[in-house]
């Protein structure tokens, strides 16, 4: 499966309204990793509408560190997941929830969620230079 391939995948996991951004991220990229699908949903379950509710941090970006952090075993993640984010913000327009979800003029957000999981898969894809 390619990365947009995986980035549609996390959209529609989003859209189905069973997993929240963060999972989504993480399930469409859980062979990225040694744990399974269901462990990885029960980790990032709390990463909603910006970190637990707090409209901080997206979930979908944390998501996407989170399978970093996995993938790099810790070394050098900090630095794969400031790659993530500045592409992320170039690509969305903001990080966190409550500036992805402000109303623009039209009336639509920044950025809508399903997008925002998408993007989180591309960065993903571009800061560890494959077509996953």
């Amino acid at each position: 499966m390619n990365i947009e391939e995986r980035a549609e995948q996390a959209a529609q996991l989003k859209l189905s309204g069973k997993y929240n951004c963060a999972q989504s991220v993480v399930t469409a990229l859980a062979d990225q990793t040694n744990l399974s699908e269901d462990q990885l949903q029960k980790i990032s379950a709390g990463f909603c509408a910006g970190m637990g509710t707090l409209q901080a941090t997206c979930g979908a970006l944390v998501g996407a560190a989170m399978i970093a952090g996995l993938k790099t075993e810790g070394n050098n993640t900090l630095s794969c997941t400031r790659q993530m984010i500045k592409a992320f913000e170039q690509k969305c327009g903001a990080v966190t929830c409550k500036d992805l979800k402000a109303k623009q003029a039209d009336g639509t957000p920044l950025c809508p969620c399903e997008d925002c999981v998408r993007n989180a898969i591309r960065v993903y894809g571009e800061v560890f230079s494959t077509n996953i």
